[in-house]
């Protein structure tokens, strides 16, 4: 069906979200909490748009509002700019020691309008949850949201190192404000207060997967095909087994 997203007409599939729409068009709409691998939230709000159906005029957040009709959609207006920027002041006012969210914080001018107490300056976490969903759907559900109101953070079950803890490093590489450490030295990974030894990649050496986490992948059979071997030889070697097919 069509669409018009900021005076553009496109194409959208029914049932698809204004932000899966827009970015598929090369449209920019701003996320925190959203991932394709889980698609839409709604938490953060800071990807609200107008959209403006039969006459009405209403914001919502595109990354969870299905496209079922016409409509016409406005990323920016002053409405929205403004709700992003107070979005934006809460979200660095909760986790200052995020680069990400000082850069957003700068842009919005806002950056200098908070004086943090000294036991969140180097918080980091926005609670949006995406470390928590990358952690379930990996079947370990080492994490996840504990504690309520101001004190409510992502952590392990009593803030202590989980046996259920794979060491994949999911949860940290998927997380948009850097907020969980990971500290791969010496053939070893610490995350989650829990060490983990890291073993070799079959082609090239280098330490990268955890005991925990090829069992894991073994026992879902997705590492026959290809071995013990890191990402850049994994892609090195499908590449060059799709050579004759070219």
């Amino acid at each position: 069906m069509r669409v018009k997203i900021n005076g553009q007409e496109i194409e959208a599939a029914a049932g698809e979200t204004i932000l899966e729409a827009a970015r598929r068009h090369d449209i920019p709409i701003p996320t925190l909490c959203y991932h394709a691998a889980f698609g839409g939230q709604g938490h953060c709000r800071l990807c609200l748009v107008e959209v403006a159906a039969q006459g009405d005029k209403r914001l919502v957040a595109s990354c969870t509002y299905p496209i079922t009709a016409e409509i016409e959609v406005s990323t920016s207006t002053p409405l929205i700019e403004r709700l992003r920027g107070d979005i934006i002041r809460l979200l660095y006012r909760q986790a200052p020691g995020s680069e990400l969210m000082q850069d957003l914080a700068r842009e919005y001018g806002c950056l200098d309008e908070f004086i943090t107490e000294d036991n969140r300056e180097q918080e980091r976490c926005i609670l949006c949850r995406l470390c928590v969903n990358a952690c379930t759907a990996l079947g370990a559900s080492a994490i996840s949201a504990v504690l309520r109101g101001v004190d409510k953070k992502i952590a392990t079950p009593y803030d202590e190192a989980s046996e259920a803890c794979l060491g994949c490093g999911a949860c940290a590489h998927i997380c948009p404000t850097g907020a969980i450490p990971l500290q791969d030295e010496g053939g070893n990974r610490t995350i989650w207060k829990r060490d983990f030894e890291l073993l070799p990649c079959e082609v090239c050496g280098r330490p990268f997967i955890t005991p925990e986490q090829r069992d894991y992948l073994i026992a879902r059979q997705d590492d026959l095909d290809t071995g013990l071997l890191c990402d850049d030889c994994r892609r090195t070697r499908v590449a060059r087994q799709m050579e004759p097919f070219r």
